[in-house]
């Protein structure tokens, strides 16, 4: 699934703050959606560290970062504590949001191929179109700087 150039799937999930967070809250803002397996395992907790030592110059380039898993909010607010990450995580128990932006399904992981989570990103525009997708990342760790790089080509264009 390849989503660029695509009306963002609507959605309606729980947040790391206590609120109930929709596609609509981020109309004329640009969203940064990063999906990702699960809290406190090495590869996401890097990709969660990274984006929240650059969440200050996404900001200033006009940006909302926000993390999706199908973790528990009490499993979202412990990560959350134990790295002073200052973005929302959302809620997905069910997996449903996930599926409709392609981070859930089929993978590969050690030869095998399985079902689940897929460490994917998308960036809405203020008008709710999917204008970047990264629809598998292969370094959590490097991810991060690459859609940093994104905005700041964004910028150029402006």
């Amino acid at each position: 699934m390849f989503l660029e150039g695509q009306p963002a799937p609507s959605f309606s999930l729980q947040g790391s703050d206590g609120k109930t967070h929709t596609l609509k809250d981020y109309a004329g803002r640009i969203l940064v959606l990063f999906f990702y397996p699960r809290d406190n395992t090495p590869g996401c907790t890097a990709e969660a560290v990274g984006f929240a030592k650059l969440q200050p110059l996404f900001e200033q380039l006009g940006a909302v970062l926000v993390g999706v898993s199908k973790d528990s909010l009490k499993s979202h607010e412990k990560f959350s504590a134990d790295f002073k990450l200052p973005f929302t995580l959302l809620s997905d128990p069910d997996a449903s949001v996930m599926k409709a932006y392609g981070a859930y399904g089929e993978k590969v992981q050690y030869g095998k191929t399985t079902v689940g989570s897929i460490r994917s990103t998308v960036v809405i525009s203020p008008d709710g179109m999917v204008i970047k997708h990264w629809p598998k990342v292969p370094k959590a760790s490097e991810h991060p700087d690459k859609v940093l790089d994104f905005f700041k080509m964004l910028a150029k264009g402006r």
